[in-house]
């Protein structure tokens, strides 16, 4: 009898084990994410962007990080992707407006963490390593598609990746669509063909980011990009 007490209160302690190792494990895995995007924005050595022209104008870029303070309020959408709930009225009607014109677009990316970047950006740079080029190489390569943590849009709520239904229309259809209309909503082509100099990322066409109309009007009139308006506001 004695012996069965010693094996119940043995087997309980191991359960209680555990249960203790199960909470531990999930604490670390839901408060481990919000640890690392608080991280990657906290770096001493960056130097972080300001909202001195308003949220809509902030710029973010290899050189200007997001603030580690800064908050976002999220809506989200139809498909599951989130956005800046401020960006989401000029964006719903300028995607009503391109479906009145025959187009079916939707947005692909939206908002993303700081954590979901860092994956984004280890998965590019292991594609070129695969491909047979060293570590620097495919680190410097794959920065120029994929925005280093703390350096991208996606992590304001204020830009989206817009795609084409290609069973329905031409992604060319929509891109053209876009670079001819999106200013009129208040949106901007982020990463213009001619200023992969000035942005540090190669040419997006479905890259879009709000800006407000005022500014989306002149930087469309001007043929410049962000980091250019900002020069002249400053």
């Amino acid at each position: 009898m004695a012996k069965n007490k010693r094996k119940n209160r043995k087997f309980l302690r191991c359960v209680l084990l555990v249960i203790i190792v199960f909470i531990i494990t999930f604490v670390i895995a839901v408060c481990g994410a919000k640890l690392v995007d608080k991280l990657i924005l906290t770096d001493s050595g960056q130097t972080f962007a300001t909202v001195e022209h308003g949220w809509n104008l902030i710029l973010i870029n290899r050189d200007n990080y997001i603030p580690s303070d800064y908050e976002v309020e999220l809506l989200e959408l139809s498909n599951g992707e989130k956005v800046d709930k401020r960006i989401y009225p000029e964006l719903q009607q300028m995607f009503d407006d391109a479906r009145a014109t025959g187009l079916e677009l939707f947005v692909a990316q939206g908002y993303r963490t700081a954590s979901e970047q860092q994956l984004l950006l280890f998965q590019k740079q292991k594609a070129y390593e695969n491909e047979g080029k060293s570590q620097s190489e495919a680190k410097e390569l794959a920065e120029k598609w994929v925005a280093v943590p703390g350096t991208s849009e996606h992590q304001l709520g204020i830009a989206v990746d817009i795609n084409a239904d290609e069973e329905k229309c031409k992604p060319d259809d929509v891109y053209s669509w876009l670079a001819e209309n999106a200013h009129k909503y208040g949106f901007i082509n982020r990463y213009p063909s001619d200023k992969t100099e000035i942005t540090g990322i190669i040419y997006e066409p479905w890259h879009y980011r709000y800006v407000g109309k005022d500014a989306a009007k002149e930087i469309y009139e001007k043929g410049i990009c962000l980091e250019e308006y900002i020069d002249l506001l400053n």
